[in-house]
């Protein structure tokens, strides 16, 4: 790279919300370290920014992703970050995932009244459901489900809106808890607004989540920004998309997915359908070896597909509704 062109800046396609505005910088201090070139950010407002409807009405998590992708082909942009779980499973022809970097923190969090546990927040509220704010209909279904088992009152209340938003229906008493994902908190700098980690126990993550991902359409560049790439990471997400993929799952199915390294050399991917209302829950876990070398993203993907397949078997297509 020449001295004239490592001064021109890259730049670098991104949400308008906090959130995205704090991964994009983040992402971008890293992108000038190994490229040496400036980065600026270039702000994109998406569908899903603007509309209120539910997700499952306006497309699911892939409406955040679709304007970012068309700058990105049409030049606008050299980069993009999005949020790895908002990514839909197959990718538009002509773009390159250049880079997943080490995924923060995969878990669920709870925001409750009082700093309040969600075993400590049903039992106060003994007499009247606790109501429990959130748009994901994964959510839903396990929070549901962990009622349901231990005969707890419990309502889920559908909601959108940034991080603020969704706190504030907390702080002002509309709503006494909501769900939020701990890695948004985190790269906020919200962390200790959390009284509960829901951890997989209790609840499954999206596939993906608190993972980025980086896109571009040039090559060299991807190339460079491969030097981001976190290996064991990417190993885990494609397994975890390829159970969504399998799956065809519907934008509104409650579908959950996390790998884990539970060695070295052997991935465990633990997989989750169910109904929103927490009445059937399917829980499967599958275990594999798999090297990080040139034919990993095709073990994480057969892992991935041999545990949906065992998930159809057991009747998931019939918990999910509509399928994609």
């Amino acid at each position: 790279m020449n001295g004239q062109e490592s001064a021109v800046p890259l730049r670098l396609g991104t949400r308008r919300s906090a959130l995205a505005m704090a991964q994009s910088g983040m992402v971008a201090r890293e992108v000038t370290r190994v490229t040496g070139r400036p980065v600026e950010l270039v702000e994109i407002t998406t569908y899903g920014d603007t509309s209120r409807e539910a997700l499952a009405q306006i497309g699911g998590t892939g409406v955040f992703v679709s304007a970012l992708r068309d700058a990105l082909l049409e030049g606008r942009i050299d980069l993009a970050v999005h949020s790895l779980k908002d990514l839909p499973t197959a990718a538009p022809e002509g773009l390159l995932l250049a880079a997943v970097p080490e995924r923060e923190d995969a878990r669920d969090a709870l925001v409750a009244r009082d700093g309040l546990a969600l075993d400590e927040l049903v039992e106060k509220l003994a007499g009247h459901p606790a109501r429990i704010g959130t748009g994901s209909p994964r959510r839903m279904a396990q929070l549901n489900a962990w009622a349901s088992a231990r005969g707890a009152a419990l309502e889920t209340v559908p909601i959108r809106g940034n991080v603020d938003t969704r706190i504030g229906y907390v702080a002002a008493g509309e709503l006494d808890a909501v769900v939020l994902a701990t890695a948004g908190l985190n790269r906020l700098g919200r962390s200790t607004e959390i009284t509960q980690h829901l951890d997989p126990e209790l609840m499954v993550p999206a596939p993906g989540q608190g993972a980025l991902a980086i896109e571009c359409v040039d090559a060299a560049l991807a190339a460079a920004l491969g030097a981001l790439d976190h290996a064991p990471t990417r190993a885990a997400v494609v397994a975890e998309r390829a159970l969504l993929a399998a799956l065809e799952a519907g934008c509104s199915a409650p579908v959950a997915a996390l790998a884990t390294w539970v060695s070295p050399k052997e991935l465990q991917l633990e997989g989750v359908v169910g109904t929103v209302d927490g009445a059937t829950l399917l829980r499967m876990t599958a275990n594999g070896p798999l090297v990080l070398d040139e034919t990993a993203e095709r073990q994480a993907t057969a892992l991935g597909h041999a545990l949906a397949a065992r998930l159809l078997e057991a009747g998931a297509a019939n918990l999910m509704g509509e399928r994609a």
